[in-house]
């Protein structure tokens, strides 16, 4: 066994998140509001916009968690009780819980073989029937950027124009991604980031919301702030919410923006590297850019592994021998529309996301990851495959 525990993806810190911390306690902003939020808005905006003319229109809400980012688009593409919502099935949870906050009913539309991502030809299939059973169509659109692959968002903004729907793109796992020269995140109506622990930078928790101007992203900020009416007395004329983020943590947010572009790099090196090496090993695939529109980060390293090309070797069975030599590896998400306490909803499958799901692995790609590691996990994965 490895003396050193090798995690998926955990967090590297910089060097400089103390700094902001510290000048949060002499200052003493510790509340869901102050210098270190202004600037860490700045940076992801900056970041985002990265010098693009047709980006520099875009605002951010620095939030408690991206699970919040998702809920306050929702609530912003005028999401309400009643109403139904397209949603990626081949994602976490936490893209579709925000759906039944608002009292809406999530409608799972499934992959596509490319990005693992929506397919735009279902999605399109999928609202065309929603209209024709219930009279109405979908309030919004929620595509997700699976492990940092950009979606098809040129063919879903399409759709989503032709039927015009909201598009809430949820790029929890995609900063840093590019789809068609553009920073994933500024793709759709609104953009959504995460922050949490295992993310590409983190600020321990926390999330983002990005607006496609000042009006949205003020709006934003109302509901993330309890809704209270401008008035001398807390007067509340909607539900709001606790969503903004500490200055505290946006202090860490700020640290971790200085190594953002490191980080990337990183895994976009050790990507090349399991690409590369996973090349000669028959039935397992390494899942890498499917074409010169899609720059991923690669949050997360996946494969798929074909047990009747690797004598029975399945994903589960690589994962119980790389946690035996302490290794973290994980199982594919399960799609939304196989999980029990969705059993209910609309679900427009196609295949993809449930054959996915049973033969594909996340391999350690963060940036505590070194190249020889890769090397070590590849080696290991090919005894599997080989072995009888």
């Amino acid at each position: 066994m490895n003396p050193r525990r090798i995690h998926l993806c955990l967090a590297h810190m910089s060097g400089n998140e103390q700094k902001y911390i510290d000048e949060a306690f002499a200052d003493n902003w510790v509340v869901p509001l102050g210098p270190n939020v202004d600037a860490f808005e700045h940076d992801l905006r900056e970041f985002l916009a990265d010098g693009d003319p047709s980006r520099s229109h875009i605002r951010v809400a620095a939030l408690s968690a991206g699970t919040a980012a998702i809920h306050l688009g929702l609530i912003l593409a005028g999401v309400q009780a009643g109403d139904e919502v397209i949603c990626q099935s081949f994602t976490f949870a936490a893209s579709a819980n925000p759906i039944v906050y608002q009292g809406a009913t999530p409608v799972f539309v499934d992959s596509e073989p490319d990005t693992w991502n929506m397919d735009p030809e279902l999605l399109d299939r999928a609202i065309a029937d929603r209209v024709a059973v219930t009279g109405r169509k979908p309030r919004a659109i929620v595509p997700v950027h699976l492990y940092g692959m950009p979606a098809k968002m040129d063919a879903i903004m399409e759709i989503a124009a032709k039927w015009d729907i909201p598009v809430v793109e949820d790029a929890a796992e995609a900063l840093g991604s590019r789809y068609r020269g553009h920073a994933c995140g500024t793709l759709g109506t609104y953009g959504v980031l995460s922050f949490n622990g295992n993310k590409m930078i983190t600020t321990s928790g926390g999330g983002a919301l990005v607006c496609p101007d000042d009006a949205s992203r003020a709006r934003a900020v109302f509901f993330a702030t309890q809704a209270r009416e401008a008035f001398p007395y807390y007067q509340h004329e909607h539900i709001g919410y606790n969503y903004r983020l500490s200055n505290i943590c946006a202090g860490i947010g700020r640290g971790q923006m200085t190594i953002l572009d490191e980080h990337i790099a990183h895994h976009r090196r050790l990507a090349a590297l399991y690409a590369s090496l996973l090349a000669d090993v028959p039935g397992v695939t390494y899942h890498d850019n499917p074409d010169k529109d899609t720059e991923s980060n690669f949050w997360l390293s996946t494969i798929i592994i074909d047990p009747d090309l690797t004598n029975g070797l399945t994903p589960d069975a690589l994962r119980l021998h790389l946690e035996s030599l302490n290794v973290e590896s994980r199982l594919l998400w399960k799609p939304m529309h196989l999980q029990p306490v969705f059993a209910a909803s609309p679900a427009y499958v196609n295949g993809v996301s449930d054959s996915l799901f049973a033969r594909g692995l996340c391999l350690p790609s963060g940036p505590w990851v070194t190249e020889d590691d890769v090397r070590m996990i590849v080696t290991e994965i090919k005894k599997c495959s080989t072995s009888s």
